[in-house]
């Protein structure tokens, strides 16, 4: 059985001076798979309570593999990791983080909508009125309370990806950890979940491809390239600059190019 982190950290609204202690401190962060060279490479940044972060880079750049290793999932080669000020442990339940997976078919697998949200709630050992409370509000917060009865495998991916974040939210974490939300969402469904982050008040993480999502959603971006950080600033300053991205793999966001036919070009 995963072990709490201790001391546990109470909801955000239950933290007096929270804006004092730093969010993430990652320190010297090195991860290497067996029989492969590193996949992070002495790793050191620090996130502030409420702040909203991209991370981007190419594919096999290591944002999966940082994710893991903030989430517990996994233990750094060499380095360390701190919530809030609290060592972070591989293997030990942490409940000031959560991590809501690129797939949401992943991290769903009960018989309705509410049963998924309240699995790690009721796992935290809370009392079933506290869950049944966090479970609604939860579903009220994703804007998902008609789907509470529905078997999650009916639903459609845009309508997944909420009940994911429903299930995170209901237990509480004060730092949001999302592995590409955007990805395989529709332009309706990508816009619902784009306004629900930005209402959100915790901390954001925001693993993704989806520059323009990075571009409307962070007001700071890193930039990974062989498990190293090659930027860490304004979001708007390195998604403009066409020549440092396509170094790294990357394209300008759609806001950022020139249309494909203007209307000067177009026949008379």
């Amino acid at each position: 059985m995963l072990e709490t982190c201790q001391p546990p950290i109470s909801p955000v609204d239950a933290l007096p001076d929270l804006a004092d202690l730093r969010a993430i401190a990652v320190h010297n962060l090195c991860f290497s798979y067996p029989d492969q060279v590193d996949v992070l490479q002495n790793l050191s940044l620090t996130i502030q309570p409420g702040e909203r972060v991209g991370i981007i880079g190419e594919n096999g750049c290591g944002k999966t593999t940082l994710f893991s290793l903030l989430s517990g999932i996994r233990s750094p080669s060499q380095g360390s990791i701190e919530l809030f000020g609290h060592p972070l442990h591989a293997g030990h339940f942490c409940p000031e983080i959560g991590l809501v997976f690129q797939n949401p078919d992943d991290q769903l697998f009960s018989a309705s909508v509410w049963e998924d949200v309240a699995f790690g709630a009721t796992n935290m050992g809370l009392d079933p009125e506290v869950v049944e409370q966090r479970v609604r509000e939860a579903l009220s917060l994703t804007d998902i309370v008609s789907l509470a009865q529905r078997p999650p495998h009916h639903l459609s991916g845009g309508q997944k990806k909420r009940v994911a974040i429903a299930a995170v939210l209901a237990m509480q974490p004060q730092i949001l950890l999302l592995d590409e939300p955007t990805a395989q969402l529709d332009p309706r469904s990508r816009r619902q979940l784009m306004q629900l982050l930005h209402r959100l008040p915790q901390t954001q993480l925001v693993a993704t491809h989806d520059l323009d999502l990075a571009l409307e959603l962070c007001d700071r971006t890193i930039v990974l390239n062989q498990g190293q950080i090659v930027y860490d600033g304004d979001t708007q300053t390195v998604l403009s600059n066409s020549t440092f991205l396509e170094h790294h793999a990357l394209e300008l966001p759609l806001s950022f190019r020139r249309p494909y036919c203007l209307l000067a070009d177009k026949p008379s």
